[in-house]
């Protein structure tokens, strides 16, 4: 059975992972008769997000990988302890942890830089020839570590688009039920709720991503 490393970012869109969006990977998965394999780093969150509201939460701190947690039902581990050998392939849910938490691109937009153990498993995938997908904004942080004009898409917002490019990947416009890849560098990628109105239409995009994930392996 194939196992795919799931990293999430925390949990709720506005300072972790895309809920939604996490749980259609998890589900498409374990559909396509695979494992996932969910990891998250041992870090605080940038900020907390009072989801109702939309605003942050002034003096609250929370950890992302116990907030990850929450959607792995607790089966979940610390990337510090995660090795290449753990997986066959690696997703990226989105939501604005990818942006906050895994890097800090939400923040510092170009000139962001990415958390030490993301950088570490997303390079060591890229060196051994394994798969790699990322979803919804997380596309950002993958170009930011790999460049190499590496075909990516977060649908077609011109400015993060731009931001792609300027990071060294090259931005690929695509509609939210489809999915771009990159087969030169074995990295998949579909827009989400960077484009989606409805949840299906995340769905179906993740769903296909996570199949194409999966037939490069």
């Amino acid at each position: 059975m194939a196992k795919i490393g799931v990293v999430l970012s925390g949990c709720g869109v506005y300072d972790g992972s895309e809920i939604h969006e996490a749980v259609i990977t998890l589900l498409a998965i374990d559909r396509a008769g695979a494992e996932a394999v969910c990891m998250a780093p041992d870090i605080a969150q940038l900020h907390v997000v009072n989801h109702l509201s939309g605003e942050p939460v002034a003096g609250e701190c929370r950890n992302v990988l116990v907030e990850s947690a929450r959607i792995a039902r607790g089966k979940i581990k610390n990337m510090a302890d995660v090795t290449i050998n753990d997986f066959d392939a690696l997703i990226f849910p989105g939501g604005f942890g990818a942006a906050k938490n895994l890097c800090d691109f939400a923040v510092n937009g170009t000139d962001c830089t990415v958390n030490p153990e993301v950088e570490r498993l997303v390079t060591a995938t890229l060196a051994a020839r394994k798969p790699l997908a990322a979803v919804c904004i997380a596309p950002a942080l993958i170009a930011r570590i790999v460049g190499d004009q590496t075909q990516l898409t977060i649908g077609t917002d011109a400015d993060t688009g731009s931001a792609i490019d300027t990071m060294g990947g090259r931005h690929v416009n695509c509609p939210v039920r489809e999915f771009v890849i990159d087969t030169e560098h074995k990295i998949v990628s579909t827009p989400a709720y960077m484009l989606a109105g409805r949840i299906s239409e995340a769905a179906d995009g993740i769903e296909k991503t996570v199949r194409a994930l999966i037939n490069l392996l």
